[in-house]
């Protein structure tokens, strides 16, 4: 005797039915989806609801209400359905189990995505950033901006070499301690001592 999906599907309950409904094609999306977010498609990110959410901070790279997260919860929703069918007698505590599981889903996905989103950060050295910080002089600074000279200074957790003048009367010494005052060219900083 050949055994039919289907048959099995229609001979079962109608919420087992409705959870088997809603994982299987769920899980087929999701398994494109991901192959697609590998090989730089992400094709999913461009269907999304017309409102947004609010992740409590500003900066958060992705909406709490798109596709791709009613799809998390789909699966999450569809699968636990499935897994605690024949462990939870009770239908309605068999649901709530099932929408927290899909909440769940999400938010593992939001925590995947946080991580992946701090490995991708820009931490490109930017000269604004070592503006008003202060920094140790390596090589003297002549006086009068008659000459460059090199500051260490730390900016974004590491240490950078870069070429310092100043507007002072004095040159300012090796192991001295200054303040960047000002950005010329893009690349001179313009320093005084401490």
């Amino acid at each position: 005797m050949k055994l039919n999906i289907m048959d099995i599907l229609q001979n079962a309950e109608p919420l087992l039915r409705t959870f088997w409904y809603i994982a299987a094609p769920v899980t087929v999306i999701f398994i494109i989806q991901t192959i697609l977010t590998f090989i730089g498609g992400d094709s999913m990110d461009g269907v999304e609801a017309d409102f947004e959410g609010d992740l409590s901070d500003g900066d958060a790279p992705f909406q709490l209400f798109s596709l791709r997260n009613l799809i998390n919860f789909l699966l999450g929703f569809g699968w636990a359905g499935i897994a605690f069918y024949n462990l939870i007698p009770n239908k309605t505590l068999l649901i709530l189990t099932a929408v927290i599981s899909g909440v769940l889903f999400v938010a593992i996905f939001f925590m995947i995505v946080r991580v992946f989103l701090r490995l991708a950060e820009d931490n490109s050295f930017k000269m604004e950033k070592a503006l008003h910080k202060t920094a140790e002089v390596y090589l003297t600074i002549p006086a009068n901006r008659m000459g460059k000279g090199k500051i260490l200074i730390s900016v974004g957790g590491s240490l950078r070499e870069l070429d310092a003048m100043t507007d002072e009367k004095e040159p300012i010494h090796s192991q001295s301690t200054v303040k960047i005052v000002k950005i010329e060219n893009n690349n001179i900083l313009i320093v005084e001592k401490i």
